[in-house]
């Protein structure tokens, strides 16, 4: 039987937003996503792609159709509110159905649908069945860091609706093609161009980006890091930068960013300068880069 463990919201929200050349959600064995809410209130709205549970006639939640439960690399469950493991509310029941049969572990997000709907409506709908195409066609937000931190490519800081949506006031551009200067809209851009060679020099601008965002976040203002394809530069930005506000050992942060977004990677010139920047925020150099996960 699989482990059911608790999940935040913003970690679906990732889950969600993962990208390849097209949407993740467009592979057959990446999300099983179950609402074990109501059928009415499902049928009212619910998170995109989500299925929602059936039961038999004694109560007891069944297996999703047409779905190889012990396929799926990741497995999330929501009902309207259970915030517990300890709760025997409909998340936990039907989640206890689907560790019988998962591989991985069973998700239940804290707060429901609820707390979800309230944080991403946007990603709420009546929409029940996706084509393929449709699934691949669907557009990828930012993966969100920390609450009001986003990392994303130039595409996504360019897209009126995701900074709308996200209510993104900031918009910081490790890029070298300055071409977000001609975002029109309540967002202040920042461009710090960087290029994506090893023998960049991006460990001199880390002070200043850090406390950048560091002070829109203070105020309140949700912060967008954006390089051109989103894997490389802004993700060693972001590791710097939870290395400065939280104090995160580079192996920590480095994993913390490598769950938001797993197909991220700083390149090796950038690898030496958070290592360098380690022993600026932390004291020492705590992490042996020459080994695993890097």
């Amino acid at each position: 039987m699989a482990e059911i463990r608790m999940c935040e919201p913003f970690q679906l929200f990732n889950l969600l937003n993962q990208c390849s050349s097209v949407s993740r959600l467009a592979e057959i064995n990446y999300l099983c996503l179950i609402d074990a809410g109501e059928t009415h209130d499902y049928r009212m709205s619910h998170i995109m792609t989500a299925k929602n549970a059936k039961m038999d006639s004694k109560s007891t939640f069944l297996l999703p159709e047409a779905v190889e439960v012990d396929s799926m690399q990741h497995v999330v469950v929501y009902d309207s509110n259970t915030r517990s493991l300890h709760q025997q509310e409909r998340a936990v029941k039907c989640a206890q159905e689907l560790a019988q049969a998962s591989l991985c572990p069973v998700h239940i997000v804290t707060g429901g649908y609820q707390r979800f709907s309230a944080l991403y409506p946007f990603l709420c709908t009546e929409k029940i069945f996706y084509t393929i195409m449709e699934l691949e066609n669907l557009k990828p937000y930012p993966v969100e860091i920390i609450a009001l931190l986003y990392m994303g490519d130039e595409k996504q800081g360019m897209d009126s609706s995701i900074l709308k949506d996200l209510k993104v006031r900031a918009v910081i551009d490790i890029s070298e093609s300055n071409t977000l200067q001609s975002i029109n809209g309540n967002q202040t851009v920042t461009n710090l161009p960087v290029a994506d060679s090893v023998v960049s020099d991006l460990y001199s601008s880390l002070e200043r980006i850090c406390s950048l965002i560091g002070s829109h976040i203070n105020m309140g203002s949700c912060v967008l890091i954006v390089s051109r394809n989103g894997r490389s530069r802004c993700s060693a930005v972001a590791i710097a930068f939870l290395m400065h506000h939280l104090k995160y050992t580079l192996e920590e942060a480095w994993k913390y960013v490598l769950k938001c977004k797993p197909n991220m990677r700083p390149n090796t010139g950038f690898l030496q300068q958070l290592s360098d920047w380690e022993l600026h925020t932390v004291g020492t150099k705590v992490t042996d880069i020459s080994g695993p996960p890097f």
